[in-house]
Formats: C-alpha cells, sequence, structure tokens
C-alpha cells in the first residue's frame, strides 16, 4: 500500500480519516481558497468530478489560508459558500497549511514526489505573482488551486499550476491516462 493512503485528514465536517478510504481511485488534490481571482475553477472541478466520478475520479479540496488570507471563513463557512455558491459535492476538508512549518503532512508528501509544476504555455502565472512582490520559494506551493494527480496505485504522478485549469488539455491528458491504467 502507498504511504499516501496511511495519511491522515480530517473532513470539513470534522470526521477524522486516512487517505485509505480513496484506494484505487484516480485522486485530484487541490489546494482551494473562498476568496481567490481563481475561486471560479470550483466550478470545473466539480464539473469534472461529476463527469469522472463513475470512471474512478475523486477530485480532493483542502481549504488554505496562506495565500493573500483568501480563505479566512470557518469549515462550516467555507462548506456553505462551496455548496450554496458552486453546487460542490466532491469531498472537501479542513482547512490546512500546505507550507511552512506547519505544513500538512499530505503536502510534504505531494511536494517530495513532484516538486516541479506544469505550467500551461504562455501562463505568465509566475510573472503575475511576482508583479504583485509575491515570490514563491522552491519546494512549495505557489499559490491557490495548485493540482495533484495522484493514480489508482497512489503514486503522484503530475502536479499543476495554479492557474491550469481542469479542463486544460494537459491536465486532461493526465488525468486520462491515469483513469485508463
Amino acid at each position: 500500500m502507498s504511504a499516501i493512503y496511511d495519511i491522515e485528514v480530517t473532513s470539513i465536517d470534522g470526521k477524522p480519516l486516512t487517505l485509505a478510504e480513496y484506494q484505487g481511485k484516480v485522486l485530484l488534490v487541490v489546494n482551494v481558497a473562498s476568496e481567490c481571482g481563481l475561486t471560479p475553477q470550483y466550478e470545473a472541478l466539480e464539473a469534472l468530478y461529476k463527469e469522472k466520478k463513475s470512471q474512478g475520479l475523486e477530485v480532493l479540496g483542502f481549504p488554505c489560508n496562506q495565500f493573500g488570507a483568501q480563505e479566512p471563513g470557518s469549515e462550516a463557512e467555507i462548506q456553505s459558500f462551496c455548496t450554496s455558491k458552486f453546487g460542490i459535492e466532491f469531498p472537501m476538508f479542513s482547512k490546512i497549511d500546505v507550507n511552512g512549518d506547519n505544513r500538512h503532512p499530505l503536502y510534504t508528501e505531494l511536494l517530495n514526489a513532484i516538486p516541479e509544476r506544469t505550467f500551461a504555455p504562455d501562463s505568465g502565472f509566475v510573472e503575475k505573482l511576482k508583479g504583485y512582490g509575491i515570490e514563491g520559494k522552491e519546494g512549495d506551493i505557489l499559490w491557490n488551486f495548485e493540482k495533484f494527480l495522484i493514480n489508482k496505485q497512489g503514486e503522484v504522478v503530475a502536479h499543476f499550476a495554479p492557474d491550469m485549469a481542469p479542463d486544460h488539455e494537459l491536465l486532461q491528458q493526465a488525468l486520462n491516462k491515469a483513469l485508463a491504467e
């Protein structure tokens, strides 16, 4: 069994579990935020989840308030926002840190597996962040809505930049490959 499945997480409604609950599924792990310019990605994430859930996809949302304090709410507020604004049905979890001394073990495992992220061609996202005076540190999550793809064997197989939309061709190719294996 992959070490990823041993990692303990807490659902957004406070239930402790491990990722073993998702063993044998393809996972798209996303650090999310409710007040970010990328928040509209929730809509595409939910559409992807609905389209591919029957093929074995689980989208897992992990709220994080480390980027511009764009996830300030409580778990109940986050859940209410996601449900009412975007109709989110994919699993959501309690708020975590993805960088720094309190980085959640899941994100340590994800970043150790694949620290380099795939950007869409001509993304310009890093330059845009630099324009706001934000420079990501190597080995850290860059911003909200960074995505990691985990195959059915629990192996991290891809890491996508925050601005890579869930329906982007590069992400779709990697996802379809993982689902077909």
